[in-house]
């Protein structure tokens, strides 16, 4: 697997429209909509919890901004690199393993971070509380050998929210 290519799934295909609209819609609100979805039609749950994470494109340099489902986990926010069970990281995965820190808004709150990917027992303690808080990445994980990235993002000082 080439940690480098990029592609589109089938799942990012299908909801490509809707990330689009999400991503605008917490945007515009100021985070007042779209950080709380249901995803009960995709196998989740009604309140599924999400932020918007910005990341520069590696190859690029523009800024992009992700909307992603989160879980908190002892004072850091947690993020899966599932990409829809593909068998190649998402794109954002690849701009922030380039990066120190990154920018995220939960709600109408933003905060710089740094980042860290656990290990061992704490991953799999992890990975067991992000799978019930949205069951479809197990199913994302038998879909591919690669093993699904775990994101901590350790929340640093509260900044202005994000902007397309």
């Amino acid at each position: 697997m080439s940690e480098d290519r990029v592609s589109m799934t089938e799942v990012e295909r299908a909801t490509l429209e809707f990330v689009a609209r999400h991503r605008e819609s917490y945007l515009s609100s100021g985070g007042l909509e779209g950080h709380i979805l249901d995803y009960r039609h995709l196998g989740g749950h009604r309140f599924t919890t999400t932020l918007l994470l910005e990341t520069v494109g590696r190859k690029t340099g523009e800024k992009r901004i992700t909307p992603l489902i989160y879980g908190d986990t002892g004072g850091e926010v947690v993020i899966i690199a599932s990409k829809g069970g593909a068998d190649i990281h998402p794109a954002w995965y690849l701009n922030l393993a380039a990066m120190p820190e990154v920018r995220f808004q939960i709600g109408g709150q933003a905060f710089r971070a740094t980042w860290r990917e656990p290990h061992g027992e704490e991953r799999d303690r992890i990975w067991a509380f992000m799978a019930d808080l949205y069951p479809p990445y197990r199913d994302y994980q038998a879909a591919t050998d690669r093993r699904i990235p775990i994101v901590c993002l350790v929340p640093g000082d509260e900044i202005e929210r994000l902007v397309a």
